[in-house]
């Protein structure tokens, strides 16, 4: 929730704070009744009249007056933003919540509210309210909805102030703005077990200490609600203090989902265009590993990693699953294409020798699943060598021959990654990704499907 303080406190309007600014808000009735109390006023002296004077005197005193008690009602007006959610998937909508409160004595005059949002978010919304009574304040609401993933500001708010009398219009504008995330659209993925796939958590994945032998135990000291048959007496009897047994440390196993971001491998643009399908098979992907207890991470063609490089760039490294996903959609939100022209920089960091470093080999015992665009004879060389990194690898691989509504070429890259030992599937224009996961763990190692295509 974004708060624009009252101008007084720093909130002020721009174009200055004087009275001086303020008159230039004068409106054309406005600019006419000073006029005419001036030149009534002037005649009033030439002709002797004291009652034309009065006149003249009432007609310019009006605007002034108007002028001094919206000025100062400009100062003690708020305004206040509150977006819901604040991260919404592509064509999710979010709901804005304005509220303009009059900390001022006086009554406000007719108030016009305006908000700055993107055009992808929809058109810009007005609003125009009655007056608010001292203390008063009103609220309203409006929606907005994006196709396409990004991160979007929204204001400042915009105040439009009038007096009853219509003779002066202030516009102030807030400082503060809101960022409405709009992040890849999920699927939920049916609960399948791919090849190479380990447990995330359970006895496929524990590692005990106890299990060495009780000489190799690694005791530590006892702890308040520890269970007492844990106790090792002999250590106890050796540090001069209770001491127990450690207790099995889970292993979370590790997952890579390697998202092909280059400019060269896709073709098209927009909400339905491969690159999209690619990056939203991705979050779909590091969503549902997340939440199966798999320590997962994020890793494009350019080497870099998300969550980074601490922990080795895995999601266990001081993260719990949630912040994990909404780290690694908030970066798939505004990720675009790259510059790379190869996949070099990412089999680097498969080894633990690129951009992405310090990933120390772990991916030789992880699964490994890839979202690849086009790819050249040098390309695929290298993404078969990716393989022999990890202990299952998925390849969905895009054509942008087919998206683009051409015959489709990538049936001897399939092969290719097929005798890779890939598990490698072609993701067709219009395909559910939910469906090609299903046959991913149908597939035996090694398998290229076509993903549908007859």
């Amino acid at each position: 929730m974004s708060t624009g303080a009252p101008s007084g406190a720093g909130g002020a309007g721009r174009g200055g704070t004087g009275l001086r600014a303020s008159l230039s808000g004068l409106t054309t009735r406005g600019r006419s009744f000073l006029a005419a109390g001036i030149a009534a006023a002037a005649c009033a002296y030439v002709l002797g009249q004291g009652e034309l004077l009065r006149v003249g005197l009432l007609l310019a005193l009006l605007p002034l007056i108007c002028v001094v008690a919206l000025h100062r009602t400009r100062h003690r007006v708020s305004g206040s933003r509150r977006l819901t959610p604040g991260r919404v998937p592509a064509g999710g909508e979010a709901r804005v919540q304005l509220r303009m409160d009059n900390t001022s004595r006086m009554p406000t005059g007719l108030l016009m509210l305006q908000d700055r949002v993107p055009y992808v978010l929809g058109p810009r919304p007005r609003f125009v309210l009655d007056r608010v009574e001292p203390g008063g304040r009103r609220e309203v609401s409006y929606r907005v909805r994006s196709d396409l993933r990004g991160r979007y500001p929204l204001g400042p708010l915009q105040l439009r102030l009038t007096d009853p009398f219509g003779m002066v219009e202030l516009t102030r504008s807030f400082s503060t703005y809101d960022t409405l995330t709009v992040i890849p659209r999920t699927e939920a993925l049916p609960a399948v077990r791919l090849t190479g796939e380990a447990n995330g958590h359970g006895d496929g994945s524990r590692r005990s200490l106890a299990l060495a032998g009780d000489d190799d135990v690694i005791p530590r000291e006892y702890r308040r609600g520890d269970d007492l048959r844990r106790v090792h007496w002999r250590s106890t009897a050796r540090y001069g203090e209770l001491m127990v047994r450690r207790e099995e440390q889970p292993q979370r196993t590790k997952a890579t989902v390697l998202l092909d971001t280059r400019a060269d491998a896709y073709r098209g643009a927009g909400p339905d265009s491969a690159f999209e399908w690619a990056v939203s098979g991705a979050a779909s992907t590091l969503v549902h590993l997340l939440e199966q207890g798999f320590s997962a991470r994020l890793l494009t063609d350019n080497g870099t990693s998300v969550p980074g490089v601490a922990g080795g760039g895995f999601s266990s490294g001081g993260h719990d699953p949630a912040e994990a996903a909404g780290l690694m959609l908030d970066t798939l939100a505004v990720i675009g294409h790259s510059d790379e022209s190869g996949l070099s920089k990412a089999h680097d960091a498969l080894r633990g020798g690129g951009a992405g470093g310090g990933f120390g080999g772990a991916g030789s015992d992880g699964l490994l699943i890839a979202f690849l665009g086009d790819l050249d004879d040098v390309q695929t060389e290298m993404a078969s060598r990716m393989r022999q990194r990890s202990g299952g690898a998925v390849a969905f691989v895009l054509d942008s021959a087919a998206w683009t509504g051409g015959p489709s070429r990538v049936d001897t890259r399939l092969g290719r990654l097929r005798d890779a030992g890939w598990t490698a599937l072609a993701a067709p224009p219009g395909v559910a990704f939910g469906d090609l996961w299903r046959q991913a763990g149908n597939a035996p190692l090694g398998t290229a499907t076509s993903g549908g295509w007859g």
